[in-house]
């Protein structure tokens, strides 16, 4: 079982400049390779399973429910509260399991490369006037994704409930923008996903933050199934 993080109580408020940071880190052009990534959609659309803007739509509000959504929700949270903390050992813990729990090699690059190249680019534009984290992730040797998002937002003064709004909702964005490249919807479509996977990401992070640290995992097997089937797919778009 996961070590149990005690809920901070949340007095503080992300200003004007960590926002900014938010933003940024959040935004597409942030260089995490994140666009080269279609987290088993690729598959599911090859298959059929997914063929059009209901169907992207219920995959993508499922995802972050049920699934990495879910998982990644939670990492961040508890990486968030370890660094507010100062608990490495919490810290260590939290990105320990962020790595662990992926279903495929695939989702689990997906998690570790992003995650390295976060820190990439965060010690080289971002780190000030806080320390490069790059020497205290060095002992962890892969980074999840979520982890080191958590962390860095908790440094920058960044609240919780921003930073998983944030990364939820570039989550959602992206797997809508894996949808618009394969050709099963156009940009108007993929805006009114997003409008509409609104009351899912805030839902999402409702849920992280009231669930218990110990109720943890997912439950999405067809998007586990997609992402074995990407693995062998002839040609292909994505990583993963």
């Amino acid at each position: 079982m996961p070590a149990r993080i005690m809920p901070t109580v949340m007095t503080m408020s992300t200003d004007a400049g960590a926002l900014y940071r938010l933003l940024a880190w959040a935004s597409p052009t942030f260089p995490t390779g994140a666009f080269s990534y279609s987290h088993g959609l690729e598959a599911a659309v090859a298959d059929g399973a997914v063929h059009d803007r209901r169907t992207l739509e219920a995959w993508i509000a499922a995802t972050i429910r049920h699934g990495s959504g879910r998982v990644d929700a939670d990492i961040l949270r508890d990486a968030w509260r370890a660094a507010i903390a100062s608990d490495d050992a919490a810290l260590a813990e939290a990105n320990g399991r962020g790595v662990a729990y992926r279903a495929t090699a695939e989702l689990a690059l997906e998690s570790t490369q992003q995650g390295a190249a976060f820190l990439v680019a965060h010690d080289g534009a971002w780190a000030a006037p806080h320390p490069p984290m790059a020497q205290r992730w060095e002992r962890e040797g892969q980074v999840c994704h979520a982890a080191i998002f958590g962390a860095s937002a908790a440094h920058a003064g960044i609240r919780l409930s921003d930073a998983l709004t944030a990364y939820i909702s570039a989550f959602a964005a992206n797997l809508m923008s894996a949808g618009l490249r394969l050709g099963i919807i156009g940009q108007n479509d993929g805006q009114r996903i997003l409008a509409a996977l609104k009351p899912a990401v805030a839902a999402a992070v409702a849920a992280s933050l009231a669930r218990d640290p110990e109720d943890f995992g997912s439950a999405t097997f067809a998007l586990d199934l997609a992402s074995m089937a990407h693995e062998t797919l002839y040609t292909r778009l994505f990583r993963s």
